[in-house]
């Protein structure tokens, strides 16, 4: 039985994969100074939680096979420095997820955006399709117990791959260790500015990707995107290279979305330009491993996103609710484009949380110009403590509202007084789109959404 011990076990791509591995029979050991939920009772219920926070140089012994070593680990972290010292082979999440994978065919999902859902789509078809497979996602998805399986008999390992640091040890962006063999690249936003200083920098990320991948593979690519479509120009002639945009399609009179494709009429539980193409993308992978265009349609008719990927968490006859993940620029824009898009008749009231190092910079700020224009209501919150903690200059409402361009937005700084707000608004014939990573400061969002369409007061109105 192999031995594995995880620096930093609280993670919450490092519990997946330690859970993972404690189901294909390792013995885990963990550490981590504090553990939040929901990996703290994931953990506790596999029997792999650490009895005390805190490192403890002592819990790493010879008869350690292999130390994973998690980005929130430091480089004098006690317990890696004893690994060091005795020699045990420490490895990067990714690292070792593709140390698990390489005798498999690996199909990773990059990009700065729709990664998630794309991964999410093609697990869905391969469920639906009966494919086996191992896989690393990046958010909890309905029918799948872990974000991290492995296997012995998988042939297929589809990964989602993010570009930001593999560890303290390694400064590699993680989706440069995984060597695809089909991969997808779904477009190019500049994000991690506190890792990627400049955008020709970030940029070099993806063509070092692009080279990575399997000279008799596939690049699967957004043909939408301008600057992935320039880089893809200059790529080995050998590489296969498939395009997609957005497909031909129409929203029918009670707002489902149909793709046309051919003869056939494909209706949608999701809807939005950009789940359009991350669609279209996802069948182009799938059909690379020999799954037709009619199964493909025919399994993603029931997919229905990925948590917090424009999920729908509350309505009534009169509004939707929806949370969403988005908080770069582009996300921002695309995500609140879809929702006013999609429902024409409604009003739009839109709230993001600037709440990432990249989104709370001032410098940054100007990149949200315009990127709630359809909004009805645009509303940002930020709070000050948050910038405080990240130990970063702190920003005013008013370089907020210059940042995004938009002289009726409103700003709070207080997450109570932007409860209250959302509460007290006329949402007769209005959806409400919350955008965050993460959760307003301790609110629960499906709760929330819940108490807004079930206390609607059309009498007590701001609006």
């Amino acid at each position: 039985m192999k031995r594995v011990h995880f620096i930093a076990i609280g993670g919450s791509a490092m519990h997946n994969l330690a859970i993972a591995l404690k189901l294909k029979g390792y013995k885990i050991s963990g550490s981590d100074d504090e553990i939040f939920e929901p990996s703290k009772s994931r953990l506790k219920k596999h029997g792999i939680l650490p009895t005390n926070f805190g490192w403890d140089a002592n819990k790493i012994t010879s008869d350690i096979d292999e130390i994973i070593l998690g980005m929130h680990a430091r480089v004098d972290n006690p317990e890696l420095l004893r690994a060091q010292e005795l020699g045990i082979r420490i490895y990067s999440y990714p690292e070792y997820l593709y140390e698990q994978s390489k005798d498999k065919q690996r199909i990773v999902i990059g990009g700065s955006h729709g990664k998630t859902t794309i991964t999410a789509m093609i697990l869905h078809v391969f469920q639906n399709l009966n494919i086996a497979c191992d896989y690393m996602v990046g958010a909890k998805l309905d029918g799948f117990d872990v974000m991290v399986k492995l296997t012995q008999e998988a042939k297929y390992m589809i990964i989602e791959g993010d570009e930001y640091l593999t560890s303290p040890i390694d400064r590699r962006p993680k989706f440069h260790l995984y060597m695809p063999n089909i991969a997808l690249l779904s477009g190019i936003a500049w994000d991690h500015i506190n890792v990627f200083p400049t955008f020709n920098n970030y940029l070099e990320q993806f063509k070092t990707f692009i080279k990575l991948i399997d000279k008799k593979g596939a690049l699967v690519y957004c043909d939408n995107d301008i600057e992935l479509r320039n880089i893809v120009k200059d790529t080995a002639p050998e590489l296969k290279k498939l395009p997609y945009n957005i497909p031909e399609h129409y929203i029918d009179n009670v707002g489902i979305t149909h793709i046309i494709d051919n003869n056939m009429d494909i209706p949608l539980k999701i809807f939005g330009n950009h789940n359009l193409m991350n669609l279209t993308g996802a069948g182009l992978v799938c059909q690379q491993i020999g799954i037709s265009k009619e199964d493909f349609y025919k399994s993603i008719q029931s997919f229905t996103g990925a948590s917090n990927r424009l999920e729908l968490i509350a309505e009534n006859k009169s509004t939707k609710v929806f949370k969403d993940f988005a908080h770069s620029p582009s996300k921002l824009k695309a995500t609140t484009n879809a929702v006013k898009y999609q429902f024409k008749n409604r009003k739009l009231v839109a709230c993001m949380e600037l709440h990432t190092f990249s989104s709370l910079k001032a410098e940054f700020l100007s990149h949200y110009a315009n990127a709630m224009d359809s909004a009805d209501i645009a509303i940002v919150y930020f709070n000050p403590h948050t910038i405080e903690h990240k130990k970063l200059p702190p920003i005013s409402i008013e370089q907020v509202k210059e940042g995004f361009a938009r002289n009726d937005l409103i700003v709070f700084t207080e997450s109570s007084h932007l409860q209250e707000y959302l509460k007290k608004l006329d949402y007769s014939n209005k959806n409400l789109l919350i955008m965050t990573s993460g959760n307003l400061d301790g609110v629960d969002l499906k709760k929330f959404g819940q108490e807004i369409v079930d206390n609607y007061n059309p009498k007590e109105t701001l609006y």
